[in-house]
């Protein structure tokens, strides 16, 4: 698929060999494609790869490689905050109030949304102000509790001002 100009490759690994900090074990550790420094030492002591250089000891253990620190740490899972899950729709309903940086072509810049526990359905509501969120809600409300015939049981919020009790709606 690809030409290869075998000049070009004797040029470069003339380079390797003979250029600048063609001594140096951090760079060798990168062009084998980070392999262990250990290891690295054993290619120089068996004369595996040719035109690698002699390292002293020194440096094997001196030198450490932040890409290779980094794709060895390890990624817990986040824990699980819940394993409940509802049975029934509109037994919990989760709303969310979130700011966008850049304003829409209508002028808003927050939205809310809502979202049923049990199907994972999601209602978004645009707004240009934080203050419509109780108005979004009544309406959200009024609808899905038509919609279903039932009544929403548990709001969760995203909380602090955005918060509003279930007790002054009348159900």
């Amino acid at each position: 698929m690809f030409t290869l100009d075998v000049n070009m490759l004797e040029v470069n690994s003339m380079l390797f060999t003979h250029g600048k900090g063609a001594r140096d074990i951090g760079i060798w550790h990168k062009r084998v494609g980070h392999v262990n420094l250990q290891h690295l030492k054993l290619m120089e002591k068996q004369n595996l790869v040719g035109g690698l250089p002699k390292f002293g000891t020194e440096e094997v253990m001196s030198k450490v490689c932040e890409a290779c620190q980094l794709g060895k740490q390890a990624k817990h899972p986040f824990p699980a905050q819940t394993t409940h899950v509802s049975s029934k729709p509109l037994e919990m309903v989760h709303s969310y109030v979130w700011t966008t940086k850049i304003e829409s072509i209508g002028g808003c810049k927050y939205y809310v949304s809502f979202i049923d526990d049990h199907t994972k359905k999601v209602w978004v509501y645009f707004m240009k102000h934080k203050g419509e969120v109780f108005q979004h809600f009544l309406n959200f409300k009024a609808m899905v509790e038509k919609e279903k015939g039932v009544s929403i049981k548990c709001l969760r919020s995203n909380g602090g001002e955005n918060m509003f009790k279930m007790n002054s709606v009348t159900t």
